[in-house]
């Protein structure tokens, strides 16, 4: 046996510790090299991209992203805030900022326990700073605050948040928590000193949300300024020091105590590059499950901060030690990791189906955690419209994710689609009628309200075939039968006159007028106009072209939706970036691009597809831009499956609709250490043939099958 030399030991100690610790050994990231979080951040400005003229005072809803630090899923998402009140509290045009806040989900929402390094702060806090000094990669961000003359940095952990300052002037040092701030209105806040290095607390919403945060220097002493009930501001005064003034940060949904212990189990005496470094490794390992080669630079980097992007929603909300408060107020610990509901209006259509690709171990705890939900409440939770739990469940369990109580859950789903007062508004009306009307209003405008009857009766007829799946799999015969008669009712909408999906009032009226251009927020449609809900019916597109008067009416009504131009006096935030009267600003549209495949026309598909792919993701001068909200990831995930060549059309069934990719080789890595290969020879983009493992394939659907063994798709094209 040959002696190891003193250098060869070394290396092995090396490759040991960097195992056992998590960090990448490797110089330079590979994956995460070609993320920017900044995408996402910036103004749409472009009238000629978004299909009007910005109103005076208007910021168009695109991107709605943050570019601060977070973990998968994560509790903690560490970013800078800019302007309360908005999307994601940052955005890229603003020029002060005011604190870094640890919660995060692009919506309007959390944004919770501001924090910022102060030095002779002044009257007013906030401080002023340059792109120039700013960068960011997941799990990081750093930026110099000029006024205060502080160099930040941040990185994150599941449940905790890391923050490195280093200040000029070493007297006189402050740190200021800012709880009366959020994104969310503050009901009451608190703050407390403990020992000499350690403040903790809560700041209260809806929730509260607790902290516990210790420094590595001694508190001189807290400040507090009260200024009643939801007010006032907190500034903690550091003793004098030389060297980085670190700020070690838990936080918890359930106490103080667990605050302190996810900090304890997560960071203890880890390094700020420690952490910093574990964090690069996750995010390196997540994002290698999808491997290219050929494509563009620019397209790489979109394709890496999409995948990244679609990953930072549904957050973890149990703590280190299981616990978390329920949907009835109540702490309790289950066994599993504790989720929020999926934003599933919007990422029901993919990003949930791309989670359980990835990530099938949190898609799991995901689906307990909205049947602890529906334990606990009586419904599986829905978001915002519609009733997509149904898919975003049957899909996971159809692809294979099925270790959960599959028939309580699907029990609840059945509640759900037949129970009034739950999850499915207008229910009764939807069951008696077969379609949800709206009332005989003179007059609507973009904001009136009413039911939306046209969209959710689409809606939920694609949700009672979502739940007639799961009723076949356990062989519930007469509901299966029941639900997928119902998953008919999207045909009760259609207007064979004007051939469009039209309002109905209650005695089954068309309503008048109708201009199937106009966009409402609630009233027939939901976010939409007629054009655009009037190609949904993912599962049934035999049918839904059937009422066009077959191929070639649906082919002339489906090119006239990318032709017609939109008209700029109509003005509806989140309905912009328009193709025609197709918009890829908002989700309620996203199959149609994918529709002329059902008509053997994919290369009319794959035309819209690469405009949308190549022109609407990373505009502006900068490539900063998005054509619409991310809304929790769906709009990243629709990039990634279509320019990977894959897309669940319908994200209920185990099968993916071919597309040409963008790149000339993707292999997926699957959870279970398969791969699937899929090779594009040729520059062409007109899709003509698709081989499996060699066999050539009729139609354009591939099994989910090769995921879970594994195989080679070639993509032939002219």
């Amino acid at each position: 046996m040959n002696k190891l030399s003193s250098k060869n030991i070394f290396h092995f100690v090396l490759v040991i510790l960097c195992a056992c610790n998590g960090i990448h050994a490797q110089e330079k990231p590979v994956y995460t090299q070609y993320v920017n979080t900044f995408i996402g951040t910036a103004p749409l400005t472009d009238p000629k991209i978004l299909g009007y003229e910005l109103p005076d005072g208007w910021r168009s809803w695109a991107g709605l992203t943050f570019p601060g630090s977070s973990l998968p899923n994560a509790m903690v998402q560490l970013s800078p805030m800019t302007e309360y009140g908005s999307g994601a509290g940052y955005e890229y045009e603003d020029s002060l900022i005011l604190g870094f806040t640890h919660t995060n989900k692009g919506h309007w929402n959390l944004c919770n326990i501001p924090v910022l390094p102060l030095s002779n702060p002044g009257a007013k806090f906030g401080s002023r700073f340059s792109h120039k000094n700013e960068s960011a990669s997941p799990g990081f961000y750093q930026v110099y605050l000029d006024d205060y003359k502080v160099n930040v940095k941040l990185t994150s952990t599941l449940r905790a948040g890391f923050h490195q300052y280093e200040y000029k002037n070493n007297k006189g040092r402050q740190i200021l928590f800012d709880l009366a701030k959020a994104n969310n209105k503050i009901a009451n806040w608190n703050i407390e000193k403990v020992g000499d290095n350690v403040v903790q607390g809560y700041q209260q919403t809806g929730e509260k949300i607790y902290f516990y945060a210790s420094l590595n220097t001694n508190i001189a002493r807290l400040e507090e300024k009260e200024e009643g009930a939801g007010s006032g501001y907190a500034i903690v005064h550091l003793a004098d020091g030389n060297g980085p003034v670190e700020l070690k940060i838990g936080i918890s949904f359930v106490s103080v105590a667990n605050a302190k212990e996810n900090l304890e189990k997560e960071i203890g005496n880890k390094t700020f590059d420690r952490i910093r470094n574990e964090a690069t490794g996750k995010w390196e390992k997540l994002l290698s499950s999808i491997q290219v080669k050929g494509g563009t630079g620019k397209q790489k980097q979109m394709l890496y901060s999409c995948l990244y992007r679609s990953f930072l929603w549904p957050a973890l909300r149990s703590d280190v030690n299981g616990e978390f408060t329920d949907a009835q107020k109540n702490v309790t610990k289950t066994g599993f990791d504790y989720y929020t509901e999926p934003s599933l209006w919007d990422t029901y259509r993919n990003k949930d189906v791309l989670l359980g690709l990835i990530s099938p171990q949190v898609t799991l705890d995901v689906i307990k955690s909205m049947r602890d939900v529906g334990d606990k409440s009586g419904f599986i939770p829905t978001f915002f419209h519609g009733d997509h739990g149904a898919s975003s469940i049957a899909g996971a369990y159809l692809r294979g994710i099925s270790d959960f109580d599959i028939k309580g859950t699907y029990e609840i789903l059945l509640k759900n689609a037949n129970v009034e007062g739950g999850a499915r508004p207008y229910i009764k009306e939807y069951k008696a009628l077969g379609f949800i009307p709206d009332p005989d209003i003179a007059n609507p405008e973009v904001e009136t309200k009413a039911a939306a009857g046209v969209s959710k009766t689409l809606e939920y007829a694609y949700d009672d075939y979502s739940v007639a799946q799961i009723a076949k799999s356990l062989g519930d015969t007469a509901n299966y039968r029941m639900l997928m008669a119902r998953s008919n009712n999207y045909k009760n909408m259609f207007d064979p006159s004007t051939r469009f999906m039209r309002g109905k009032l209650a005695n089954g009226d068309w309503i008048k007028p109708f201009d199937p251009q106009y966009p409402y927020y609630e009233y027939m449609y939901r976010e939409a106009n007629a054009w655009q809900v009037s190609f949904f019916a993912p599962h049934d597109m035999p049918g839904l072209i059937a009422l066009y008067g077959g191929p070639a009416g649906f082919e002339s009504k489906l090119d006239s939706l990318f032709t017609v131009p939109w008209n700029p006096k109509h003005i509806a935030r989140n309905v912009e970036t328009m193709v025609g009267q197709y918009c890829h600003g908002n989700q309620p549209d996203h199959e149609a691009p994918f529709s002329y495949h059902f008509i053997g026309k994919p290369e009319k598909s794959q035309a819209q597809l690469d405009n949308i792919l190549n022109n609407l993701y990373g505009i502006g001068d900068n490539g900063l831009a998005l054509c619409g909200m991310d809304d929790a990831g769906e709009m990243s995930a629709w990039y990634v499956f279509t320019s990977l060549g894959l897309y669940p059309f319908s994200a209920t069934d185990p099968e993916y609709l071919v597309t040409v990719p963008l790149f000339d080789e993707v292999k997926w890595r699957t959870s279970n250490g398969k791969v699937i290969t899929v090779k594009k020879p040729g520059n062409g983009r007109a899709l003509t043939t698709i081989k499996v493992n060699g066999k050539e394939m009729k139609g354009y659907h591939v099994p989910h099958e090769l995921f879970k063994h594994g195989g080679e798709i070639e993509i032939l094209t002219r």
